[in-house]
């Protein structure tokens, strides 16, 4: 698995962006490029229609106007085809309105070059990576696919990177840092 301080892959995927009918309107091309001099904060989960994803997708789509006022753009995303992602979106109630493209990596190139693809399931493990506007990996957060992850810790985390300072345990913005005597 790729970790801190390696360059995030490049990568070009179709993401779903709405769930408007039109296939032009619903779907984008998203690349590493896009989202060029911000912070990248990309999440995947295991499989759509499942039980644990919706929770995370729903509370990462809360908590984004959050991550956009620290000037990071929120990715999700798994294996499945961007047509699987559209129809969750649809049926899904929590997932309607989703602020964030949902990357679509149907031939696993990219969770392949991050080396999150699961052994015995070969779909995405529940992985997030803070990636900063360098696309320089900074945080990598992986949970077994049975538990969620905190989309709360994970802002926690991207504020103490954004401070550039030494930040101690449950540090939160505001508070002090630590400095060295």
């Amino acid at each position: 698995m790729l970790g801190i301080g390696e360059k995030f892959p490049s990568f070009s995927v179709t993401a779903t962006v709405s769930i408007e009918k039109d296939p032009k309107k619903a779907f984008k091309t998203i690349t590493d490029k896009e989202y060029a001099r911000k912070w990248k904060v990309y999440f995947f989960w295991p499989k759509d229609f499942t039980f644990v994803c919706p929770t995370e997708i729903a509370g990462f789509g809360k908590m984004n106007k959050q991550f956009q006022e620290r000037d990071a753009q929120i990715l999700g995303g798994s294996t499945d085809s961007e047509w699987v992602h559209h129809a969750w979106r649809t049926h899904h109630p929590d997932l309607k309105d989703l602020p964030f493209p949902m990357l679509a990596d149907v031939k696993h190139d990219l969770c392949g070059q991050l080396g999150i693809i699961d052994p015995q399931g070969g779909v995405a493990q529940r992985a997030t990576f803070i990636v900063d506007p360098d696309g320089v990996i900074r945080f990598v957060y992986v949970t077994d696919g049975s538990v969620g992850r905190s989309p709360e810790e994970v802002l926690r985390v991207l504020d103490a990177l954004q401070s550039d300072e030494l930040c101690p345990c449950n540090w939160h913005k505001g508070e002090p840092t630590l400095k060295i005597a």
